[in-house]
């Protein structure tokens, strides 16, 4: 199964490339991938910028899971979940989440739930920096 997940948890850059790379297969006719990127505003207000801070290896431990359940559940050939830690600013991308598999449908479904299900159960921590202050958000494990 090992050969079927690429998980990374890193200081610096991520590679839109290397995640796509990964999931290219010749067996699979759907490839979804889902780009998360520091947006300049929040509820009302202008962000200067993310830190993200994680337990790692929780935090891998975690992402690894949700793979497996993803492979399981859609019938996923291939899955890379990349994430930042770090400051980030406006524009930069601290989320990356590649699948394939042999149909659209599964793809698209799993990239969803590997979004989704590492927002609310993944020990990564997001503090928003504005004007005046800053504020830790998405408090959850």
């Amino acid at each position: 199964m090992e050969d079927k997940i690429f998980i990374k948890l890193i200081e610096g850059e991520l590679s839109l490339d290397e995640c796509y790379q990964y999931v290219q297969d010749d067996s699979c006719g759907g490839l979804a991938l889902f780009v998360g990127t520091v947006r300049n505003h929040t509820k009302g207000k202008e962000v200067l910028k993310l830190e993200f801070s994680a337990y790692e290896p929780m935090a891998i431990k975690e992402m690894n899971l949700i793979a497996l359940k993803a492979i399981d559940m859609f019938k996923v050939e291939k899955i890379a979940i990349h994430h930042v830690v770090g400051n980030l600013g406006i524009g930069e991308v601290p989320v990356i989440i590649a699948v394939s598999s042999a149909h659209r449908e599964a793809a698209f479904q799993a990239c969803q739930f590997a979004i989704d299900t590492l927002k609310e159960t993944v020990p990564i921590w997001k503090k928003e920096f504005f004007e005046d202050g800053d504020i830790w958000v998405n408090a959850h494990p």
